[in-house]
Parts: C-alpha cells; sequence; structure tokens
C-alpha cells in the first residue's frame, strides 16, 4: 500500500533552503538528525507531462530515476505574492498560461521552485 509521496529538492546550499520552507513558508517538519528537515507538504497532485529533453532524470541511490518540477498551488496568486513579499521573499512577474497563473519563488540557494493558481480542474479533493 503506498502511503505518501516524498518529493526530492537539490539544493546547493540545503540550510538555507530548509530555514526557507520552515520559516519562510511555515511549513511543519520533523528533524530525523542533526537538522535534516523533512517537510509535510499541503495536499499534493501529480501529472506526467513530456520531457523537453532525451533525459530528464536524476542519478539517486545509483538509479536514474525521472525528474521532476515542484510548483506550489494557491487558490490566491497575488494575496500568495503579496504574503510572501510581506516575508522579503520576491517573486518573478505573474505570468498567464492557458492552465493558471504562475510565478516562480527564489529560494536562498539561488534555486526556484514554481507557484500557480490553476485553472483546470485539480486532484486535491479526491
Amino acid at each position: 500500500m503506498i502511503i505518501g509521496a516524498h518529493v526530492l529538492i537539490y539544493s546547493s546550499d540545503p540550510e538555507l533552503d530548509r530555514a526557507f520552507f520552515r520559516d519562510a513558508l511555515g511549513f511543519p517538519y520533523v528533524d530525523v538528525a542533526h537538522g535534516w528537515l523533512i517537510f509535510k507538504l499541503p495536499p499534493a497532485e501529480t501529472a506526467v507531462h513530456p520531457a523537453e529533453s532525451t533525459d530528464a532524470r536524476q542519478v539517486h541511490a545509483g538509479h536514474r530515476l525521472q525528474g521532476a518540477v515542484l510548483y506550489l498551488m494557491s487558490n490566491d496568486l497575488s494575496a500568495e505574492i503579496a504574503s510572501l513579499k510581506s516575508k522579503g521573499i520576491q517573486c518573478t512577474e505573474i505570468e498567464e498560461a492557458p492552465w493558471g497563473l504562475k510565478t516562480t519563488i527564489k529560494l536562498p540557494s539561488g534555486g526556484e521552485i514554481g507557484l500557480y493558481q490553476p485553472k483546470h480542474a485539480t486532484a486535491l479533493g479526491l
């Protein structure tokens, strides 16, 4: 029985990005040892998209696993961006896509994650 999903975010400065998820986003967490935090995520869904390159995989534990992109979801993107801005967190300009309104959040390490307000039906309530 599958009980959940575990998303890996690779970072050039994991301590800074863990602090961001803990302090700026306020995600609850467990410390599994020595500051290695695992965060509770909001309800999630997944979609399988075509890869833009012939190899969208990441080597992990000796195996080539499929790559993934993280988008957090919001039902009011403008309000969420304003909330993040009040904490000193910058987002890119809002872009409109056929599937929703989107932006990116810059992490302290310099990496980015997506944030969007879906226009499509979601699987969150299933």
